[in-house]
């Protein structure tokens, strides 16, 4: 995992898409506003999109996550239509979740390579880069990625890099 970082940003419920290669959403709660965006570019090769991506708020334990991912599948979709399926839910079954999201994203990020690893014969010969979000009630964002899909946000109509 390249790096993980945290920051104070806005809040934000706005419903995820999981269908369109754009999107984006805007929330308000009092005065605080978040908005985000996702986009998802088919390369110049001669085979479908591969790429995929999560964009939703769910509540659990009482507590409101956004979570948002962009996964780009190499040599085929299947590992990042895994991804999309299984790494947040991996993250958010790690017990040190809620005190220390930083282990928890990097143990989750090793465990589902090693579970993508283990059914390499179904899920064929590709891979996938990740970029992860996860807001935790409006107040704090954890960040991960793999390879070399990017995690940014805007301030002040700057977009400033937040994974390396």
């Amino acid at each position: 995992m390249d790096r993980l970082c945290c920051f104070k940003p806005g809040w934000s419920q706005s419903p995820g898409h999981s269908s369109s290669n754009v999107g984006k959403g805007k929330s308000y709660q009092g005065n605080i506003r978040v908005s985000y965006g996702y986009s998802l570019v088919k390369g110049k090769a001669n085979h479908p999109m591969e790429d995929f991506h999560v964009a939703k708020f769910v509540h659990v334990k009482g507590q409101e996550l956004g979570l948002f991912a962009v996964f780009d599948g190499h040599l085929g979709d299947s590992v990042a239509a895994y991804l999309q399926k299984h790494l947040f839910a991996n993250i958010l079954k790690e017990e040190e979740f809620w005190t220390h999201p930083d282990r928890a994203i990097s143990k989750a990020y090793d465990k589902t390579d090693k579970a993508i690893l283990s059914h390499s014969p179904d899920l064929g010969r590709g891979g996938s880069t990740a970029v992860t979000a996860i807001l935790i009630n409006g107040t704090k964002l954890w960040i991960a990625n793999v390879g070399d899909s990017r995690g940014v946000v805007a301030k002040g109509g700057k977009a400033i890099q937040l994974t390396v």
